[in-house]
């Protein structure tokens, strides 16, 4: 393994796609505009009257969006959104990097790549862990009955996602070397493909593709996050567009928080909301909002610290080139 080359290639090849066809395979919608070009990047010293967020198939801040709760709080201070969906958080923190989007949500591992390869993120807040919400899964029909098992054969999962570290720990446990097994990197839409012809042994993936390979590919649980890792999904921004915005940043985190209470006791409602526009059925996406923590919490010294180990880990490993110091990566005000 080319150790100092897998982050530069991972960068590469997403902003390939990115300038190929607007940002990898992101979708984007604007609200009270008809034109999608994103606007130049807020620099430090400025307001933004346009907000760009970054989201994915599915999370609290997909659950906002679908509300429009956010957009009508910040049209009233004369701000408007785009929003921008993006299959998953690498690509999403990539935009990030090249200064398409302003704010967005990922998982644990993400930003530590992001960091490394000196996109100028910031952590606002996080959710609680959910350690349930991802998962190393296997056919209905394989043989493998244990991580261990897994020696020598194929694994897919999203390059720089958050369920990296999911793997990497649950070979830990096993007794394994990341290089006992052959990792095939894959988005998540290639990876249910792979998965479901039998191109690889078992997938590594998040929620709702979790949920949705469970209920439709009948794919089993081969192991799970509890007691390994704790999945965190985190609210990120770059550093320029937080310092200059704060009120805004105020407002839609104060706006997750609402949505967070609601989305935790209405979990059949919610999958109803989000299955037409998700293309994810409804028991599906139920399954996943059951199994997920829910509320907003500041960033603080020990998340920090958690963010530190996974950070140490990848670089031990060879994923990232350069070691980071993740409270570089957190504003004054909330460390």
């Amino acid at each position: 393994m080319m150790k100092k080359n897998l982050l530069t290639s991972l960068v590469l090849s997403t902003l390939l796609i990115t300038v190929l066809s607007g940002c990898g395979t992101a979708s984007k919608s604007t609200t009270g505009a008809a034109d999608t070009k994103a606007p130049a990047a807020t620099t430090k010293s400025e307001k933004s009257t346009t907000l760009r967020i970054g989201y994915q198939k599915y999370g609290t801040v997909n659950f906002l969006k679908a509300n429009g709760e956010l957009d009508k709080a910040l049209k009233e201070k004369g701000i408007t959104i785009q929003w921008t969906e993006f299959p998953g958080g690498p690509q999403l923190l990539e935009a990030m990097n090249v200064g398409s989007i302003d704010l967005g949500h990922t998982g644990e591992a993400p930003p530590i790549f992001a960091q490394a390869a000196g996109t100028p993120l910031v952590y606002l807040g996080h959710e609680p862990a959910s350690p349930a919400s991802e998962a190393i899964l296997i056919p209905e029909k394989s043989e493998i009955k244990s991580v261990a098992e897994l020696k020598g054969k194929k694994v897919a999962l999203n390059k720089g996602s958050n369920v990296h570290y999911l793997l990497v720990k649950q070979l830990e446990k096993a007794g394994l070397k990341y290089e006992d097994i052959q990792v095939v990197f894959l988005p998540p839409a290639d990876a249910r493909a792979a998965f479901e012809k039998g191109s690889v042994d078992a997938w590594v993936i998040w929620d709702p593709f979790f949920s949705a390979a469970e209920t439709s590919a009948k794919a089993k649980i081969l192991a799970d996050g509890k007691d390994t890792v704790a999945n965190h999904e985190f609210y990120l921004a770059t550093r320029s567009y937080a310092e200059s915005n704060k009120d805004t940043v105020k407002v839609v985190l104060d706006q997750l928080a609402k949505v967070d209470v609601w989305s935790k006791d209405h979990p059949k409602e919610l999958a109803e909301t989000l299955s037409p526009q998700l293309g994810i059925d409804v028991p599906s996406l139920e399954r996943a909002a059951k199994r997920r923590t829910y509320g907003i919490l500041p960033i603080d010294d020990a998340l920090i610290n958690e963010q530190q180990k996974i950070a140490d880990t990848f670089f031990k490993l060879g994923l990232i080139p350069k070691e980071i110091k993740v409270k570089d990566a957190v504003l004054p005000a909330t460390k």
